[in-house]
C-alpha cells in the first residue's frame, strides 16, 4: 500500500520533525514535541532523487510491509579519503545486491548540526594546511578522556539534530567512514533503543596510524584495513568478533579494472614506449609537486642524446594555481598536467611508478596497480603510519627531496630497472582489490542475521543528556 503527497525537495530540522511527526493526522497518531510520542502506522522515504518519481512525489510505505532496507553512510569532507571510501561502499552494495538495498552517503553533521561540526571540513584544511595545528589537535584528542568529554559535550548540545537526521533516512544499517562518526549516532541508537536492530559497522580509512576516536566497543563490526589496525582495536577494547580485516574499500571501478597499459597509453596521447611515472599530491594537490615537477623535467632527458628517458604524468586536483604554472613551463620531456581527476585508474595504468603524499587511498589504488610508491610527504597523525606500512612491505621508498627523487626515478627507468620490477611485484603482494566486496557481503550477512526494521520505527526521544 503506498499513498502519495507532494514532497518539498528540501527540508530545515523543524520540517524534518514536524515531516516525520506532526503531518499524519489521518492516520490518526500525531506526534508532538514535548515528550509525549505515538507510534505512526507510515515513514517517510525521502532521501532527495533516490526516493522521488519524475513528479517530484514521495511514497509513504506501510509499516511491516516488504521494502528495500535503508543504509546510511556518514562520512565528513575533511580529507578526500572518507568520501572515496564511502562511494566506494556505495558502489559495492548496487553491484551485489542491486536494489535490495537503498544506499545513502550523507554528512550529518553539516547538514543538521551547527558549529563546530558544521564547519569541520574547513576546519581541518585550514590545520592541513598549517600542519602543526593538526599535529597538536591531533595528539592532544588522543587520550580516552579528553576525547569522550568532547563528544559527550557535543551530544548533549546536538545529538537532538543528529537524531532527526537519522529518523529522516531510518537505517535498518548504518556504516561509518569518519573516526567522529560512531559515538553520537550509538548515542542515538541507545536512546531509541534499536541496538540490537540496527547494524552499526565502522570502516577504517587508515592503513596504520589510526585516532582512537575510530574505535568503538558498540559497533557489531570494525573493519580494518591492515592486521596493524586490528591490533590497535584489540587493544582499544574490541571483541575478536567485532573485527574483521578486509583491506581499504577502493572503488569498484577501479578495482575491477581490467586495462591494458598500451591501449591506455594511446587512449590518453602518452609515448607507447617510454617508461612513465605519475606525480600527484592527492586531491588538493599538497606537498612538493611542483618542484619535484621540474626536477623529473631535467633528470628524464639523457644529458648527452638530448632525448627522453621517461615520460611525465602530474595530477593537481583542486589546486588551480599548480595546474596553471606547470603547464605553462617549457618541458623538455613529454609532460601531461591535469587538474582533478575522476578515472584515476586509466592513469595509474597507463604509468610504471608513482611518487605521492601518504594518503591511504591513494596507496591502496597504487598497490592494486603493482605501482612502486615514492611517498615524499604526509600529514602527521594519521598518515605517519602509511610510510612504514609501504616502506617496510618493499613496495615503495620515502623521500622528502624533488632532486632525490628524480634521481631515483630516472634509475628505476635506466640502471635498476630490476628494482623497479621487484617492487612492482610486493605492491601486488600487498595490494587488496576486494576488500570493499567483502565488507559489503559481511554487513549483508550482518543485517539478514538482524531481519527486518519495519516494524520498528523511530521515535523521538523525550530526554537523554541523563544517558551520556
Amino acid at each position: 500500500m503506498a499513498v502519495r503527497v507532494e514532497s518539498p525537495k528540501k527540508a530545515s530540522i523543524t520540517e524534518v520533525l514536524q515531516r516525520v511527526y506532526g503531518n499524519f493526522s489521518s492516520s490518526g497518531s500525531i506526534g508532538s514535541f514535548n515528550g509525549h510520542h505515538h507510534h505512526k502506522r507510515y515513514h517517510v522515504h525521502e532521501m532527495e532523487d533516490d526516493f522521488e518519481d519524475g513528479d517530484g512525489n514521495m511514497e509513504l510505505v506501510q509499516m511491516g510491509a516488504e521494502r528495500t532496507k535503508n543504509v546510511l553512510i556518514l562520512m565528513s569532507d575533511t580529507g578526500g579519503g572518507h568520501r572515496a571510501s564511502a562511494e566506494a561502499i556505495r558502489d559495492a552494495f548496487k553491484l551485489e545486491f542491486g536494489d535490495e538495498y537503498r544506499v545513502i552517503v550523507k554528512d550529518v553533521w553539516k547538514e543538521y548540526t551547527g558549529w563546530p561540526l558544521n564547519d569541520m571540513e574547513r576546519q581541518y584544511k585550514f590545520m592541513v594546511k598549517h600542519v602543526q595545528l593538526w599535529k597538536v589537535a591531533f595528539h592532544s584528542t588522543s587520550p580516552k578522556w579528553i576525547h569522550s568529554c568532547y563528544l559527550a559535550a557535543i551530544a548533549a548540545y546536538y545529538a537532538k539534530e543528529v537524531e532527526a537526521g537519522l529518523m529522516e533516512y531510518k537505517p535498518d544499517i548504518i556504516i561509518s567512514v569518519h573516526p567522529l562518526m560512531q559515538h553520537i549516532p550509538l548515542w542515538v541508537l541507545k536512546w531509541q533503543g534499536l541496538q540490537k536492530k540496527v547494524v552499526f559497522a565502522t570502516v577504517i580509512t587508515d592503513l596504520n596510524s589510526c585516532h582512537p576516536t575510530w574505535f568503538h566497543p558498540g559497533v557489531n563490526r570494525c573493519y580494518c584495513p591492515s592486521k596493524e589496525v586490528a591490533k590497535r582495536a584489540a587493544l582499544d577494547g574490541l571483541e575478536e568478533s567485532q573485527i574483521r580485516v578486509f583491506g581499504l574499500p577502493v572503488r569498484p571501478s577501479f578495482a575491477r579494472a581490467v586495462l591494458s597499459k598500451d591501449e591506455l597509453r594511446e587512449e590518453l596521447g602518452m609515448d607507447p614506449d617510454l617508461p612513465a611515472v605519475l606525480l600527484m599530491g592527492g586531491g588538493e594537490g599538497m606537498g612538493p609537486v611542483g618542484k619535484t615537477a621540474k626536477a623529473l623535467g631535467e633528470s628524464l632527458q639523457d644529458k648527452e642524446t638530448g632525448k627522453p628517458i621517461g615520460q611525465l604524468v602530474i595530477i593537481c586536483g583542486r589546486n588551480k594555481i599548480l595546474k596553471s604554472t606547470l603547464e605553462s613551463e617549457d618541458w623538455k620531456i613529454l609532460v601531461k598536467v591535469r587538474g582533478f581527476e575522476t578515472q584515476m585508474e586509466k592513469w595509474m595504468g597507463a604509468c610504471d611508478c608513482i611518487i605521492t603524499k601518504a594518503g591511504p587511498g591513494t596507496i591502496a589504488e597504487a598497490l592494486i596497480r603493482g605501482l612502486p610508491i615514492i611517498l615524499n610527504d604526509y600529514i602527521p597523525g594519521q598518515e605517519k603510519g602509511n610510510v612504514p606500512y609501504v616502506v617496510e612491505n618493499g613496495a615503495g621508498i620515502f623521500i622528502r627531496s624533488p632532486k632525490e627523487t628524480a634521481r631515483i626515478v630516472t634509475e628505476w627507468f635506466s640502471t635498476k630497472k630490476d628494482e623497479l620490477k621487484t617492487m612492482s611485484e610486493n605492491a601486488l603482494k600487498l595490494a587488496q582489490p576486494d576488500a570493499v566486496f567483502d565488507i559489503v557481503r559481511d554487513v549483508h550477512d550482518l543485517a539478514e542475521q538482524r531481519g527486518p526494521l519495519a516494524n520498528v520505527p523511530y521515535k523521538l526521544t523525550s530526554s537523554f543528556t541523563s544517558i551520556i
